[in-house]
């Protein structure tokens, strides 16, 4: 009440008299003068400022955040806002969670008739030294432009990956290019029981 006072009569008397006389401090008297800007700010947020908290919001969650989730994060923030309001806005502005990636099984087709090669291994994976016995594997990856596929050969000694190669296609070079760049970077010596034969 006293605030309230000080702030209708201000140009009437100056604030450190009201203030002296109603005994209350100056300091406080401005507190409360900034307490209800920011509240009012809150209160009457224009849809410019909804939308930039919006935005921010949206990119800081990298557009996984609908509506919904938005609306709880602004409110836990502080922003008083309607859930129509925010869906409202996001609709009209075209900003909506993006949806989960389909899932799609790319395995390679085992049913050819193109030849196979021997198991040599034949489940021995304890080789007496490196580069003796070497292993590889594909899979892909989920990435923002699209599906990569990841070839890597193992030396199954030392477990390392001495090669590997990565594309935005499951092409025969993929393999190659991680075989190669095994064959490269360990240089095995030529033999009967070498990889390089």
């Amino acid at each position: 009440m006293r605030y309230a006072f000080i702030e209708r009569h201000r140009r009437v008397w100056p604030i450190c008299v009201q203030c002296r006389v109603l005994g209350v401090s100056v300091s406080g008297f401005h507190q409360h003068l900034a307490r209800g800007k920011k509240i009012a700010c809150r209160r009457h947020l224009s849809d410019a400022g909804l939308l930039a908290h919006i935005s921010a919001l949206y990119a800081e969650n990298r557009g996984a955040y609908g509506w919904p989730r938005i609306w709880g994060e602004l409110v836990k923030r502080g922003i008083r806002v309607g859930k129509q309001r925010v869906q409202r806005l996001m609709q009209k502005h075209g900003i909506r969670a993006r949806g989960k990636r389909r899932f799609r099984v790319m395995t390679t087709d085992s049913r050819h008739d193109l030849p196979i090669a021997p198991n040599l291994l034949n489940r021995n994976f304890t080789p007496a030294g490196p580069n003796q016995a070497w292993t590889g594997d594909l899979t892909y990856i989920a990435t923002e432009e699209g599906w990569l596929f990841l070839a890597v050969v193992i030396d199954v000694f030392s477990r390392k990956v001495v090669g590997w190669s990565m594309r935005p296609d499951m092409h025969r070079s993929l393999v190659i290019d991680a075989l190669e760049t095994g064959l490269f970077q360990r240089r095995p010596p030529k033999g009967k029981d070498n990889l390089s034969q």
